[in-house]
C-alpha cells in the first residue's frame, strides 16, 4: 500500500490546501492529512478543532485520513508506514524553504521522499494567515476556504474579539 503524508498547521484549511489534497490523493492508496501541533504558535483553532474541520473539508475524498501529531515529522511518517511527504507550494519563496526542509529530511531519513505540488493558480495567493486577516476585518472569505468550514472561521473570529 502506498501511503503519503501531507502535514501542516492548516489554521484554517483553505481551498488551496484542499486542491493539493484532491490531487495528491490520486497518487496514493491512502493520503494522511496530518495536523501538526506546534507549541510555539498560538493558533486560531485547537489541534482537535483543526482535525475536525479538515475531516469536514476532505469528506469527499475517499482515501484521505485526517490525523493530528506532535514531534518530528519523520518519526510520524515512519510510524504511519508512509514513504512520501507531500508539500504544497504556492510560490517560489515556498520552494526555497521547503527545499531546505526536504534536504534535511533526506539526510536524516534517506528512505523518505518529498514530493512538491504546485497549487492551482486559482489559489496561489491564498494563505491561512491571509484568511485570518481578511476575516478579522470582515473581509470576504467565500470561495477561499471550503464552504463547510467558513461559518466556523467567522464564528471563531467573532468570539475572539
Amino acid at each position: 500500500m502506498r501511503i503519503g503524508v501531507c502535514a501542516g498547521s492548516f489554521d484554517p484549511v483553505t481551498n488551496g490546501h484542499v486542491d493539493i489534497f484532491e490531487r495528491a490523493s490520486k497518487m496514493f492508496d491512502q493520503l494522511i492529512v496530518a495536523v501538526f501541533h506546534n507549541p510555539g504558535k498560538k493558533p486560531l483553532f485547537t489541534m482537535e478543532e483543526r482535525v475536525d474541520l479538515l475531516r469536514l473539508a476532505t469528506s469527499h475524498i475517499d482515501n484521505v485520513r485526517v490525523d493530528g501529531f506532535s514531534g518530528l515529522l519523520t518519526d510520524y511518517v515512519k510510524k504511519q508506514n508512509a514513504t512520501v511527504i507531500v508539500r504544497g507550494l504556492r510560490a517560489l519563496s515556498d520552494f526555497e524553504y521547503e527545499f531546505q526542509r526536504a534536504l534535511l529530511i533526506k539526510k536524516i531519513e534517506p528512505e523518505l521522499e518529498t514530493v512538491f505540488m504546485m497549487t492551482s493558480s486559482d489559489y496561489s495567493f491564498v494563505s491561512s494567515s491571509g484568511i485570518k486577516e481578511l476575516a478579522r476585518f470582515d473581509g470576504p472569505i467565500t470561495g477561499l476556504v471550503p464552504a463547510c468550514i467558513e461559518p466556523s472561521i467567522i464564528q471563531r473570529i467573532r468570539t475572539e474579539r
